[in-house]
């Protein structure tokens, strides 16, 4: 899990800088999936990124492209979080 003050810049399209923060790294089917929330939007809406490697190795975020993953990987984070809140 990451930790909850970690905040990352992404670049979007048209080279616009977003600040978002880190609320959880999670694993679903193999592949490793960021949940984050945007810093200045005062919106509670997660946006959920994929972990992958660009050309030359590096870590990189990515949209999902498949609306049944991006399914999968929302229903698994939902559960993790019930769950937590089930043990306090």
């Amino acid at each position: 899990m990451a930790e909850q003050d970690e905040v990352i810049t992404l670049i979007d399209e048209d080279g616009a800088e977003h600040d978002f923060n880190v609320i959880d790294v999670i694993e679903v089917d193999g592949s490793e999936y960021a949940i984050l929330l945007p810093v200045e939007d005062d919106s509670d809406e997660a946006v959920i990124l994929k972990f992958a490697s660009d050309e030359d190795g590096n870590e990189i975020l990515v949209d999902i492209e498949s609306d049944e993953e991006w399914e999968k990987v929302a229903d698994a984070w939902e559960e993790m979080v019930l769950a937590e809140e089930g043990e306090e």
